[in-house]
């Protein structure tokens, strides 16, 4: 599984509880979309998740900023993830970045509400924030394997489905 977090905003560290947590530890690896905010909350993800791929976000400390990419391609079991915190351009612009990477997935943050829309050609997934919902259902994601499909699924920190999403067919092809 693949686990999928972003918008922590925190001075403290990774803020995961419940089913989040659990989904951090048990990953085999993990996309962050940035806003750690913190130095702090960035080493705590690095100490949690051993597979790590983190981009840094629009409210990240300098430190953060200069250790991180602004954007990603990360690949996983044959699916192809794009990873930025922003992209101008909303919706369009995010497909247009995940065109341009060829992904399946582009994982966008900075709304703090989490969503996926399943667009012609690529998936934008949004896993909200599971620390700063910021009036907006606390959230993260996964991204698990099948035999010839991917479940992506959206979640609260406490393990309430909010959405979900299942990949197969000619797009994985």
């Amino acid at each position: 599984m693949l686990a999928v977090f972003a918008d922590t905003h925190s001075a403290r560290g990774h803020e995961l509880e419940g089913a989040a947590l659990n989904a951090a530890t048990e990953a085999e690896a993990v996309i962050h979309a940035g806003d750690f905010t913190s130095q702090s909350a960035l080493e705590a993800f690095k100490e949690r998740c051993p597979v790590f791929y983190p981009v840094h976000g629009n409210a990240d400390n300098y430190i953060v900023t200069e250790a991180l990419p602004t954007t990603r391609t990360v690949e996983y079991k044959g699916l192809t993830i794009a990873v930025t915190h922003r992209r101008d351009g909303g919706d369009t612009g995010l497909a247009m970045f995940g065109r341009a990477q060829n992904a399946d997935i582009v994982v966008s943050a900075h709304t703090h509400r989490p969503r996926i829309l399943e667009l012609e050609d690529v998936v934008l997934l949004n896993p909200g924030s599971h620390a700063q919902p910021r009036g907006n259902r606390p959230g993260f994601a996964t991204v698990e394997r099948r035999d010839d499909s991917f479940d992506v699924r959206l979640q609260t920190p406490s393990g309430e489905p909010i959405d979900s999403l299942t990949l197969e067919g000619e797009r994985l092809e």
